[in-house]
């Protein structure tokens, strides 16, 4: 069986912030204690289990990664008896790849240790920005010395392999602002940096009252600019948003990239796994933490992506990626014939947004930049 990655979703935030569309939930009042963080474990065990007797043999995993909401809100033990769990049921790749992301404004250092211990190995540091002024902008709860103390906090207990998540095309922000961010991150000297540019989504604050953004130009300009330091400063970017030094790119999001199966568990989560028929499953866990932790059966989407839909499903992933993909792998994951594209794929070279090195198609830097234009033809 080829190995999965594993997502696991902490569903809980100290605050929401007016750009998020994931599945995070205000702490409030009800903020998780003891006992409500045992409660939602529970559940997650009763989640793995499911997953379990779905599979006749014992599930490799390759990286585990665990997002949210605010991961770093639940202690070491939590995470403790979690892996406890896990490793005693799925087989794990040596030298497995686990990240935790941790918010700075939430964020208890002491707990570093703890998370190391259980096996964590890589940090996901959601800085966004630098300024103070654009934090505010954004929502976040915490300013930019916080950044520094979470960074500081980690080097010393040891963690090797750190990612900082950074913003940009930030509301009523500069390319010289944009810049002196990602100068900021440089000059921490993290293994990882993921820079991505702010977009409005449904569902948010900030899609019923929508902030003044960059115009095109500019975000034109900062991309361009930025992407050019980031590589001057010997950060490969090997997707569109992820940037990195030799050897340190993120495994779990690379397999997502490629059109890999993984598992998705906890509220909100999702999985998409390739069945020996060949046929390619998309699953979704329930949003809601409490239908989450009540319910037994957890599941609450499930979908056979059609045969129609799954160029569209790979292309999306994969040209994202600066490797692209070869003719194998499109047929190898999805199981069509690359003659059924291969029209779509000239024309786009045509018009200068793909092209082909020896062996894999790739998106040019103009594709890149309207990559939603190249996925229209799918």
């Amino acid at each position: 069986m080829i190995p999965l990655g594993l997502y696991i979703h902490i569903p809980w935030c100290e605050k929401k912030c007016p750009y998020c569309d994931f599945n995070s939930h205000e702490i409030k009042k009800n903020k998780p204690s003891h006992s409500n963080n045992k409660e939602y474990l529970n559940a997650l065990f009763d989640d793995i289990d499911s997953e379990l007797d779905q599979h006749k043999s014992k599930i490799k995993i390759h990286s585990v990664f665990i997002g949210g909401g605010t991961p770093s809100l639940m202690p070491p033990e939590f995470y403790n008896d979690l892996f406890f769990k896990l490793k005693k049921n799925f087989d794990f790749k040596k030298d497995i790849e686990i990240t935790l992301e941790a918010n700075p404004g939430a964020v208890d250092v002491n707990h570093f240790k703890g998370f190391m211990e259980v096996g964590i190995n890589r940090l996901s540091i959601g800085c966004q920005s630098f300024s103070d002024e654009h934090l505010k902008s954004l929502g976040r709860i915490h300013k930019s010395s916080d950044i520094y103390a979470a960074y500081e906090a980690a080097r010393k207990i040891g963690f090797k392999n750190i990612n900082l998540d950074l913003m940009h095309g930030l509301p009523n922000q500069s390319v010289e602002q944009g810049l002196e961010d990602l100068i900021e991150a440089i000059e921490l000297l993290p293994e990882h940096v993921s820079w991505y540019q702010l977009t409005i989504e449904k569902n948010t604050m900030f899609h019923k009252m929508p902030p003044r953004l960059p115009d095109e130009n500019i975000l034109n300009d900062l991309f361009f600019e930025g992407d050019q330091l980031l590589k001057t400063h010997g950060y490969n970017q090997y997707e569109v948003s992820a940037y990195c030094k030799e050897n340190k790119i993120c495994s779990h999001n690379l397999n997502y990239w490629q059109f890999g199966d993984y598992i998705g568990i906890g509220a909100g989560a999702h999985g998409k796994v390739t069945q020996t028929n060949g046929k390619v499953v998309r699953k979704q866990k329930t949003r809601i933490p409490d239908d989450y932790i009540n319910n037994k059966n957890k599941i609450s989407g499930y979908k056979i992506i059609k045969e129609n839909n799954l160029p569209l499903e790979f292309m999306m992933n994969c040209l994202r990626l600066n490797q692209g993909f070869t003719v194998d792998h499109y047929e190898r994951k999805t199981g069509l014939k690359f003659s059924n594209i291969e029209e779509k794929i000239s024309s786009l070279i045509s018009k200068g947004l793909i092209k082909k090195n020896k062996y894999s198609y790739v998106t040019t830097s103009r594709g890149k930049l309207f990559l939603n234009d190249v996925l229209i033809n799918f």
